[in-house]
């Protein structure tokens, strides 16, 4: 990739090979913002997902349990950890690359302004074979103390709304200028016209 930064809309993206692509962007010295982690789907129905996290939420530090594993509840940081996993995090090199990393419930200013990749081997819909289970990780998140969701769910709405709103003014917009076009097309000469068509300006 190589840009300044990559911003992902998480939607609809396997967590496994989501996470292990951005690793990939991110040792090699991209930065990279996902988003709407909450949307993310992962493989395995939501009852499984469960089980499989109540298993991990009972591991601890015996003699003190502040030591860790810390057990994250919010999509992001379940995101966060699942890439960290995939890199040698505690070196100087994966410590620098986690930097370049940032993930958000939603889609919060400024990155709702900017243009929004996915990561097309990460789809679900390219990958799940269609009738295999799956289940979404806001949802996960929700059901193991997630206490966000609504306050999320919300603000996208507005979000959304806003995004509409944006585009319909720019299409308006659009179609106000083509018919300008065509009638200032209408007064000029048959000359005038000709020329304005060789050089790419009609």
């Amino acid at each position: 990739m190589f840009e300044k930064v990559v911003v992902i809309d998480c939607r609809g993206h396997l967590l496994g090979r989501l996470a292990s692509t951005v690793a990939k962007e991110l040792l090699t010295g991209q930065r990279v913002v996902c988003v709407r982690a909450e949307e993310i789907n992962i493989t395995g129905s939501l009852y499984r997902n469960k089980l499989k996290y109540a298993e991990f939420m009972v591991k601890k530090t015996n003699t003190n349990p502040k030591r860790g594993p810390f057990h994250f509840r919010g999509p992001a940081r379940m995101l966060h950890r699942a890439i960290r996993g995939m890199m040698q995090h505690k070196t100087s090199r994966g410590s620098a690359a986690m930097e370049r990393l940032k993930a958000f419930e939603g889609v919060p200013a400024p990155y709702d302004k900017m243009k929004r990749m996915v990561v097309p081997q990460a789809l679900r819909i390219t990958r799940l074979r269609p009738g295999r289970k799956f289940c979404v990780l806001g949802r996960l998140s929700s059901e193991v103390g997630w206490k966000h969701a609504s306050a999320v769910k919300m603000l996208e709405e507005k979000r959304k709304a806003r995004d509409k709103a944006y585009a319909d003014e720019q299409r308006k917009q659009k179609r106000a200028t083509s018919a300008s076009k065509v009638a200032a097309m209408g007064k000029i000469s048959a000359t005038s016209k000709a020329a304005l068509v060789t050089h790419g300006f009609a």
